[in-house]
């Protein structure tokens, strides 16, 4: 609620929410702890760095938000300055402009949360990125303003104390139960995360982290709370609710409420967004006032989505790395898209570390201490001597590691601006990733090459061949494997499974002696098996893959960098040569009407202990 203080209307002091710990709509968190920042910090208008109109004067860290008092600065010299300040004040005075929005460079991330991060400045925005980072007092409207808006600070209107007079729009009851859920799922994750990295250094929590883990714990609980009165009342509202009939969305917002109400969404499918964006590149050569163009003639009121991804600064939220001379031999670097985070949260849920629980996230280039070995342990009698434990640790350092192809398509399909052409390049830059890092994660022919790419999980891992093809050896040979890890006194509780998809469609067919399902929670799109998650891929093969997922670590950027050019050779070939041997067949983009995208991510695993993964081997277990 946006509220008015009068005093003098020089001052034109601003305070509230910069950011919270909430998922934000780029799929990240900001640890509010984690600011690194100086005061005065500047304060933007719409993250334009030639638009600075005031300063943050001073933040209060909170928990779960960051607190700030700023001021838009006020001059009386006529020009772009002035207008530029005054058309600040007066959007946020009146209350068209109530978000905020922090700008920053991240520091320390873990999986989707940056832990620390250097905080450069803070804009007033439209729409604010983060739940709750919004602007919720004004101090310096003067009487007169008040007045003029139908409001007095001593006697506001009838039922509304201190509102503006354009009150900011009520989450539904499912909107607060999505934001809230969310929340809890990220403060559940930072609080697993410390008890995995105790676990893994063989300690308990000191005191701080014993704190913030009682702080989360409570803030879990208080949530769940809160989420069952939120499910309360949407079974009330649900259970009032009427049906609407009506020909038209006009007839049928009137029907409800007797005022029409119109609200535009997007309704383009994830990873449009990113496709657009390279698509406008391409066609405007990337010249990015020309794609701004471009997307506006083409997509109409959605070309924001791409405008707001062609914009430069430090809003961008992609986690990208530094420009190095790799390109060299290709194109320049033309364009690094906001659109990676869109385009990996479609990519994720389609690759196998993508969608196997508990995997270990670490940071590239960090030594990561391992158990190799477990102490020795006796009874000892009354004055007799104790033994001396020798455990035994290692470590685990996974280097850089990057995954790229070309991706070559026709002039003509980039131009296209249909839904079915936008999908084909989206889809046509998703497949192929996607079989290739499954492939590379569980292909047991997989060794390691230094500086180039990591072994796969099942690399070196013998495994044993299944005994038979019935219900009965399927049990058997699952038991044996879980067993084997119950033994090795892993916890069993950070076991996966993986396996073909027609492998866990032939078990899941599978009938026992009585005629019930031998394995019911399981089909061909994964589920469990007595508990134990099973995810599918057909890349596993003819394999059962037994992993303890916390003792595998994966490096993962969590972006995506995009090079196009329509000028370069190149040669079509799945297992290009070197260009210079005269076999080598060269191909013009240009002279062919060809757009060359080029995909890199920064990706990369390891196992923490060799005995981690089990497989079973020759598997073809049917009903």
């Amino acid at each position: 609620m946006l509220q008015f203080r009068a005093v003098d209307d020089a001052a034109r002091i601003i305070e509230g929410v910069a950011s919270t710990d909430a998922v934000d709509t780029y799929g990240t968190v900001l640890e509010p702890r984690g600011a690194k920042y100086e005061l005065p910090m500047p304060l933007l208008w719409q993250h334009d760095v030639g638009s600075p109109v005031g300063n943050v004067l001073s933040v209060t860290i909170e928990n779960a938000r960051i607190r700030i008092r700023a001021q838009i600065r006020k001059i009386d010299e006529a020009g772009p300055v002035k207008d530029t300040l005054d058309r600040a004040w007066q959007n946020v005075k009146h209350g068209l402009v109530r978000g905020l929005s922090v700008g920053f460079l991240p520091l320390t991330t873990s999986g989707n949360r940056f832990v620390e991060w250097d905080w450069r400045e803070l804009s007033l925005v439209t729409i604010p990125s983060t739940p709750g980072a919004t602007i919720d007092l004004v101090r310096s409207t003067s009487q007169a303003q008040l007045a003029a808006l139908g409001e007095s600070p001593t006697h506001p209107r009838p039922g509304v104390t201190g509102t503006s007079p354009t009150p900011r729009r009520h989450m539904t009851i499912q909107e607060q139960i999505t934001q809230h859920e969310n929340s809890r799922a990220a403060k559940v994750a930072q609080r697993d995360a410390m008890l995995e990295r105790s676990a893994a250094e063989g300690r308990t929590l000191d005191a701080s982290e014993a704190e913030t883990f009682d702080t989360l714990d409570n803030e879990i609980r208080s949530t769940d709370a809160h989420l069952s009165r939120l499910a309360s009342a949407r079974r009330d509202n649900e259970s009032r609710a009427t049906p609407v009939v009506a020909a038209t969305s006009t007839a049928a917002s009137q029907s409800r409420s007797g005022v029409p109400i119109v609200t535009v969404r997007s309704n383009t499918e994830p990873g449009i967004g990113f496709a657009r964006h390279v698509m406008a590149l391409a066609v405007s050569k990337g010249n990015r006032y020309e794609a701004a163009e471009y997307a506006k003639r083409t997509w109409g009121d959605q070309a924001n989505e791409v405008l707001v991804g062609l914009r430069e600064g430090l809003m961008s939220r992609t986690a990208v790395a530094p420009g190095t001379t790799a390109q060299a031999t290709f194109a320049a670097p033309l364009v690094t898209t906001n659109y990676a985070n869109e385009f990996l949260e479609l990519l994720r849920p389609l690759t196998l570390v993508g969608r196997i629980p508990k995997l270990r996230r670490v940071p590239f280039n960090v030594s990561m201490p391992a158990q190799t070995a477990g102490g020795t342990y006796k009874w000892v009698g009354q004055g007799k001597m104790k033994p001396v434990t020798n455990a035994q640790y290692a470590s685990v350092t996974l280097g850089f590691a990057k995954a790229a192809g070309i991706i070559v398509l026709t002039e003509e399909l980039v131009r296209l601006s249909t839904p079915s052409a936008e999908t084909a390049v989206r889809d046509e830059m998703v497949k192929g990733i996607v079989q290739f890092l499954d492939g590379q994660f569980v292909d047991s022919t997989i060794a390691a090459v230094a500086n180039v790419n990591p072994a796969s999980i099942t690399n070196g891992v013998t495994g044993t061949a299944a005994s038979g093809t019935d219900v009965a050896d399927a049990r058997s040979d699952i038991s044996a494997r879980v067993t084997a890890f119950a033994v090795a006194m892993y916890g069993l509780d950070g076991l996966v499974i993986l396996m073909s998809e027609s492998q866990a469609f032939a078990l899941g067919t599978m009938i026992n002696s009585v005629g019930q399902p031998a394995f019911p929670g399981l089909s061909i799109a994964g589920g469990s098996i007595l508990g134990i998650p099973v995810v599918t891929s057909e890349t596993v093969g003819a394999q059962i893959i037994f992993a303890h997922a916390p003792s595998i670590l994966l490096a993962d950027e969590g972006g995506v960098e995009i090079d196009i050019s329509r000028e370069a050779s190149l040669q079509l070939d799945s297992a290009p040569t070197d260009p210079t041997d005269a076999a080598a067949v060269m191909t013009s983009l240009w002279q062919a009407n060809l757009v060359g995208i080029k995909v890199e991510r920064y990706i990369t695993w390891g196992k923490a202990r060799s005995t981690a993964v089990d497989r079973i081997t020759s598997a073809a277990y049917a009903a």
